[in-house]
């Protein structure tokens, strides 16, 4: 996985961000003027400028150890030397990503490491050799030096000639004064010489220095972008790997989710009907101890026991719906979500636009998910109404809950919405959240429809 961190490069003009999100300040002069003195330009300068000896260093051994151990095949030193080859390749590879974390600004985490089953030296060899992570290092090794090469040439050509231009007004009294001529020769054969020695030929010569400096810094982001690709690509970790990643994080938060759920359902009916039906019992057999000695009072506690169950029930059945409702079952989304609005706060308009009905896992994520937001949208957004919109949209299942409130809604670390977002990613879904200060608040989420 790769990721870019702030660097505070806002060159469209606007503002900047950072890594943590925050905006730096605009600047006056326009991306075009600011690029050649900024220092990203000059760190993807040196970025391109260390590609030929690195291309070099990295080639060479690259070529030399692969060559000496393909020859050497023939005997038991050529599986060595090759096992050799590829760990020194997977070295040069680290030093490439720390080279591209610190001048590109561009983070590759590790590939996965070697998994050496058993001990000894023939074990590693054998990891080393079966490991596809080598073997990208190893072409990473022998692409680069010929990009190396273009990307350095283009780079310094375009650099050197760029500022040396834009300067010649500073340095063109260095011909005249002690190389014999007017100045720099544009020209010259056996009967002509064209030299830029007056005042508008310099000036000139300046404008288009200044050109090519204006140009350069994109010209070298533009080179970087290729080696950008080629360190993400093959020197980072592959996408099943990263994908294998993922699912264990994911596979970890809904272990945790159904653990929390679980116990959830276990607090609540303990302290919830588990207690009302207790007390119950204890109330019915006092009215028993009493039905032949005070009917009345046996009566009253009767009344009141009566009382008690009419709670315990509803306390069952709500419990039952936060499990899994029944009309979310026998009726679909737009029953069920309908269900949940008339019991927010606020009023709130509910639309369904669905084609047929998704997974059931899907659809209740669906369901108390627009729960969950109806409900933080009663406790505190301290809005007046607030809507609700589910459509398909290819394969995918998207709900945006809109509300008229105050807004400020984070969805940080800690957060409710932070739990939702990991619950939804849990399944491959994505949780937006647009909450500016003084509102409107927007969240909308993506679901996998899985039919």
């Amino acid at each position: 996985m790769a990721t870019e961190y702030g660097q505070g490069y806002g060159w469209d003009g606007g503002p900047a961000f950072r890594g943590d999100g925050t905006a730096e300040r605009r600047h006056r002069l326009p991306a075009a003027l600011r690029a050649p003195v900024e220092g990203r330009s000059w760190r993807e300068f040196g970025y391109l400028v260390l590609n030929l000896p690195v291309g070099i260093l990295m080639f060479t051994f690259a070529v030399t150890m692969v060559s000496l151990g393909a020859g050497l095949l023939i005997t038991f030193l050529g599986v060595p030397v090759l096992a050799a080859a590829l760990a020194g390749c997977r070295g040069l590879g680290a030093m490439e990503r720390a080279r591209a974390r610190v001048l590109l600004g561009l983070d590759v985490a590790a590939p996965e490491p070697l998994r050496v089953r058993k001990r000894g030296a023939m074990a590693w060899m054998g990891a080393v050799l079966k490991s596809g992570v080598s073997w990208r290092h190893l072409l990473y090794s022998v692409l680069h030096f010929p990009w190396a090469v273009f990307s350095f040439s283009v780079a310094i050509s375009f650099w050197s000639y760029g500022w040396a231009l834009l300067t010649y007004p500073l340095w063109f009294w260095l011909f005249p004064m002690y190389g014999g001529q007017g100045g720099l020769q544009l020209y010259g054969d056996e009967a002509h010489r064209i030299y830029l020695d007056n005042p508008f030929e310099i000036t000139v010569t300046a404008l288009v220095g200044l050109l090519l400096t204006l140009a350069t810094p994109w010209i070298v982001r533009a080179l970087t972008l290729v080696d950008r690709q080629l360190v993400h690509g093959l020197l980072g970790p592959s996408r099943l790997a990263t994908r294998v990643v993922e699912l264990e994080s994911d596979r970890g938060v809904v272990i945790d989710t159904a653990a929390a759920d679980l116990r959830r359902i276990e607090r609540d009916l303990h302290d919830g009907a588990q207690a009302r039906l207790v007390a119950l019992a204890m109330d019915l057999g006092l009215a028993k101890e009493k039905l032949t000695e005070d009917p009345q009072a046996a009566a009253r506690m009767v009344d009141e026991a009566h009382g008690e169950v009419k709670t315990a029930l509803q306390e069952l059945r709500d419990l039952a719906r936060g499990i899994h409702p029944a009309v979310l079952t026998d009726r679909g989304l737009d029953a069920a979500l309908s269900s949940v609005a008339s019991r927010c706060t606020v009023p709130v308009q509910v639309e369904v636009d669905l084609p047929a009905r998704p997974a059931p896992a899907i659809e209740g994520i669906a369901y108390f998910t627009v729960s969950e937001l109806l409900q933080n949208v009663s406790k505190h957004s301290r809005a007046t109404r607030a809507t609700v919109d589910v459509w398909r949209v290819d394969r995918r299942l998207m709900i945006q809950v809109v509300d008229n409130g105050v807004g400020g809604a984070d969805a940080t670390s800690g957060s409710g919405l932070a739990g939702l977002a990991e619950r939804l990613d849990a399944v491959d879904g994505i949780l937006v959240v647009d909450s500016p200060a003084a509102g409107p608040t927007r969240i909308t989420a993506e679901l996998p429809w899985r039919r």
